[in-house]
């Protein structure tokens, strides 16, 4: 199993990094609250989760390794794989998500894409209990987000794909950034606001 990684970001393509660990690039898909701290040419540690499938072996990656317990137990709810669960972590911070199955708050489970309203319950059920254990540490974990720099596609085109990535559609997308882009300038922040405005 890999348990983490160090190395240089080589690439940055929402939601996947490649990173470069001694010469060998990896791929690994994040949540947007781990990709958006991420530069070009910067070094990092990810924690990793490696997915193993008869047709693919798939790493996922995380700033802390807070954030990659909440996603191994997402896992553990039926009906929830790695996209979704990365969905999840991408749409609520830490600290929202444990905040939201506390007080059972599904209005909020419901409009995250892919999670409907069977899903919702079941992730209210089988989270309630396994969050009280890591409620505290999860609460104290910092979620602050740096300025970010892309260097490939234009802050607009890296907001779309990266709301794509998390499941919306592409003119769900078009229309969230389209109508946030006027006040922001990077990507990170047109990815954050357009998260914001389609939650409410």
């Amino acid at each position: 199993m890999i348990g983490c990684l160090i190395g240089e970001v080589f690439a940055l393509e929402a939601p996947t990094v490649l990173l470069n660990v001694n010469g060998v690039g990896y791929e690994i898909d994040t949540p947007l609250s781990t990709f958006c701290q991420l530069q070009k040419g910067q070094k990092v540690t990810l924690w990793t989760h490696l997915v193993v499938r008869e047709d693919a072996q798939q790493l996922y990656g995380f700033s802390n390794a807070q954030e990659k317990t909440i996603f191994r137990t997402l896992l553990k709810v039926n009906g929830v794989g790695p996209k979704m669960a990365l969905g999840i972590l991408s749409t609520l911070s830490v600290e929202l998500l444990v905040h939201t199955i506390e007080h059972d708050d599904l209005n909020t489970l419901v409009k995250i894409p892919g999670v409907g309203k069977k899903t919702a319950e079941r992730l209210m059920i089988e989270l309630r209990d396994r969050f009280k254990t890591l409620a505290q540490a999860a609460i104290t974990s910092s979620t602050a987000l740096p300025q970010i720099q892309f260097i490939a596609n234009s802050p607009i085109a890296e907001a779309e794909a990266a709301l794509q990535s998390l499941g919306y559609k592409p003119q769900e997308a078009q229309k969230a950034v389209a109508a946030v882009k006027g006040d922001f300038s990077e990507s990170a922040d047109l990815i954050r606001a357009a998260l914001k405005s389609m939650m409410k």
